[in-house]
């Protein structure tokens, strides 16, 4: 595909943010956290994973591998809205890939003692009893496991896998990896009758040491085979164990995609000549099939090819698929180096249609593809767990199943979870908020929302701001919510000296009514980031900085500004902000809303009463005044199903009566206005994010909420964006 093509193909998939057949989608309808199916007497924090998924024959139960854990998963989803621990088999090794036959569970698992001597087996194991019925000595270190359509063979990839330690991770490292075949008898394996496929002697990168990654079957029982880090890719015929035909999957150069791990989005660097180095692959049908392009040695293709099995390429996604991931704000610049990573794919039909789906680990996101036999369609994106890495489809039941690795226990954040996902009438509830594209079809780059303010004049007219995480390139985001999705339309760079500013950590912002915006920055001084209140123009051109003052800053913590809101104006113009949390001349549990008259240059402050917690702690995100009161966000820093305090709080204004600083404090009383908790599960059927970072009204009296990504780094990347209805009726 020539390098315009490339272009034109992303610019016009970025345009396409909504589902092109609206009136049927996949929406999440579950997500089961895989820690729960911890075996009694483990402990909760105890790092567990779902790597590889499947389902049995009857769509009622979903069977995973957990590597870290060392055992096989199990999830009752008769009730695919309320998934069930089913259980764990505990197994020696790590198990890396799974597949059902009938009553047998067939995993592969590593047992390898080191890289240098790598070992594993396959492990069967009774469905009804979820007793290990045996294993056969596979001679290596397998990966994945894919079953013949017909029932008769198995395939499993040994990929002996390379040691990234040894020689920077360089090729070659034997012992090679190969293909075993296992012919399956009475419904189970015949361990006798294992074959051994030498792939040795057929790529150009590395020939005498293969690593095949992942393997599939067509209908015709031919077996594709990817050699990931010798970008090749075999086709191997499974009843006589011959490879049939082998290629090379090639390169391709990149026009207009982010290259730089530097803090912005900036879709103008280009890629030549990358390796695709293929993860998964699916049959199409016979002739054609489908790989996701990880890159994981020294590739970066980003995107998902469709080949010939004689090796003609049909379609190349290019940065396409990036672009669509850049568009809904999941584009990951703080793990830039080889972009999304698609990494694991389906293939299924439901009903007439045929659909496949892309999965991206380091996006965090499903891209849905419809089968056209030419040109995929793009049809929509659906919100994952932090990387995810298998998929099943159970079209009978018209379900979904997606696998999310990572877990992230060991850092207070989320667990590795198994997504259920339903196609139905309607519309996609996800994602909530996306861009439209620049003039020339690229992203126009977004993520980190962490404070939102209402236009002061327009209905359906917010603003937003990301935070440090696009340190290199703080915005200033418009969002017209009259659109669903609403639509970021226009992205404004804060700047200072006509060149983008630094130093700064935006939390807040509030109209000036000349057109600009009060800014709020979260300092810290042990990182030169100054706690400050900028006054930006509508260019976005930093026309004042207001540092905080002496007698305040004398009692700093690293947790400062996290959202800023205007009282009156002209000379009776009061600025109030809120700290996040304590500071050192703070009551335990009490934290300051500031004031700042700029007429005056006048400090002043109250402190508000946090809510207590068990684990973890409390602390502000957000604050608006409105019709006599400060609405106030309040939240908790946990996740998921620990998760208790998102919750929205008024403070009325007659009551607010700040006083100087460096006195006595008057303390304000607070009124619940709305649990949130509820709000963020409906949202999407997700779990529940930690960051509630911005809330608005707007002038017809519409309330929104929005959640920060964090930029996609140790997140699922989701940015929930909730419409809370008219003010009045929230509570």
């Amino acid at each position: 595909m020539s390098r315009k093509l490339l272009l034109l193909t992303s610019a016009l998939a970025a345009s396409a943010a909504i589902p092109a057949y609206a009136d049927q989608a996949f929406n999440r309808i579950a997500t089961f956290p895989v820690a729960t199916n911890l075996p009694a007497g483990v402990d909760a924090a105890t790092l567990t994973s779902s790597e590889i998924i499947a389902a049995t024959e009857d769509g009622m139960t979903l069977v995973y591998s957990d590597s870290p854990l060392g055992g096989v998963g199990f999830i009752d989803i008769t009730d695919a809205k309320a998934p069930k621990a089913a259980g764990i088999v505990k197994i020696e090794g790590e198990p890396t890939s799974v597949t059902v036959l009938g009553g047998k569970v067939f995993a592969g698992v590593n047992t390898s003692k080191t890289k240098q001597e790598p070992s594993g087996n396959l492990t069967i194991i009774d469905l009804a009893s979820k007793a290990i019925d045996a294993s056969c000595d596979l001679g290596g270190q397998p990966d994945s496991v894919a079953l013949s359509k017909d029932g008769k063979f198995l395939a499993i990839a040994i990929e002996n896998e390379r040691d990234e330690e040894l020689n920077e991770g360089a090729l070659p490292q034997l012992p090679a990896g190969n293909l075993k075949i296992v012919s399956l008898k009475d419904g189970t394996a015949d361990c006798a009758s294992i074959r051994t496929v030498d792939l040795t002697g057929i790529a150009a990168v590395a020939p005498e040491d293969p690593e095949p990654e992942f393997v599939a079957f067509n209908e015709a029982g031919e077996i594709a085979v990817t050699l990931q880090e010798n970008n090749h890719i075999a086709i191997v015929d499974a009843a006589s164990g011959k490879v049939v035909s082998h290629f090379s999957a090639g390169e391709v150069t990149l026009e207009n995609v982010d290259t730089k791990k530097d803090g912005a989005l900036s879709f103008t660097g280009k890629v030549e000549n990358a390796v695709r180095e293929p993860d998964a692959v699916k049959w199409l049908d016979n002739d054609r099939l489908v790989v996701a392009n990880e890159g994981d040695y020294k590739g970066g293709a980003r995107g998902f090819t469709i080949f010939s099995k004689s090796g003609e390429v049909l379609y190349e996604s290019g940065p396409s698929f990036e672009y669509q991931a850049a568009t809904a704000g999941h584009y990951p610049d703080a793990r830039n180096k080889k972009g999304i990573e698609p990494e694991g794919l389906e293939f299924a039909q439901f009903g007439g249609q045929k659909y496949i789906f892309v999965a991206a680990e380091r996006a965090s996101l499903i891209g849905v593809y419809r089968d056209t036999g030419k040109e995929p369609e793009f049809v929509q994106l659906l919100p994952s767990g932090i990387g995810p890495e298998g998929l099943v489809a159970i079209p009978q039941r018209n379900l979904l199943v997606t696998a999310n690795e990572t877990d992230l226990v060991e850092d207070g954040l989320a667990r590795s979870h198994v997504m259920v996902y339903e196609l139905g009438e309607g519309a996609a509830n996800y994602p909530q908020i996306v861009a439209a594209p620049n003039e020339d079809g690229t992203p126009l780059g977004w993520g980190a929302l962490s404070g939102i303010a209402a236009d002061p004049k327009e209905a359906g007219k917010l603003y937003a701001v990301s935070d440090s995480v696009y340190r290199s390139a703080p915005a200033i985001f418009t969002v017209d919510t009259t659109k669903t999705p609403a639509l970021i339309t226009a992205k404004t760079v804060v700047t200072r000296d006509g060149k983008p500013a630094q130093k700064l950590d935006l939390e807040g912002l509030a109209p000036d009514g000349k057109g600009g915006f009060w800014l709020a920055s979260e300092g810290r001084t042990d990182k030169l980031t100054p706690h400050a209140i900028f006054n930006v123009n509508a260019k976005g051109e930093i026309k004042e900085e207001i540092a905080f003052p002496a007698e305040l800053l004398a009692h700093e913590t690293r947790f400062g500004l996290e959202g800023i809101t205007t009282l009156g104006e002209g000379d009776n113009l009061t600025l109030v902000m809120a700290i996040q949390r304590e500071w050192a001349d703070d009551p335990k549990g009490q934290v300051k809303l500031l004031a700042y008259k700029p007429k005056d240059k006048e400090w002043s402050a109250v402190r508000y009463p946090l809510d207590k917690t068990e684990k973890g702690w409390v602390g502000l995100s957000e604050i608006t005044a409105h019709d006599g009161k400060l609405f106030i966000v309040e939240r908790d820093n946990l996740i998921g199903q620990e998760a208790v305090n998102k919750r929205l709080y008024s403070v009325a204004l007659d009551g607010f009566k700040p006083a100087k600083l460096g006195g006595e404090l008057p303390v304000v009383a607070k009124t619940l206005v709305r649990d949130l908790v509820p709000d963020l599960k409906a949202a999407t059927n997700g779990y529940v994010v930690d960051k509630v970072e911005g809330f608005a009204i707007d002038t017809s009296g519409e309330a929104f909420v929005v959640t920060d990504n964090d930029g996609v780094d140790d997140s699922s990347g989701e940015t929930l964006f909730i419409r809370l209805g008219n003010i009045a009726a929230v509570n």
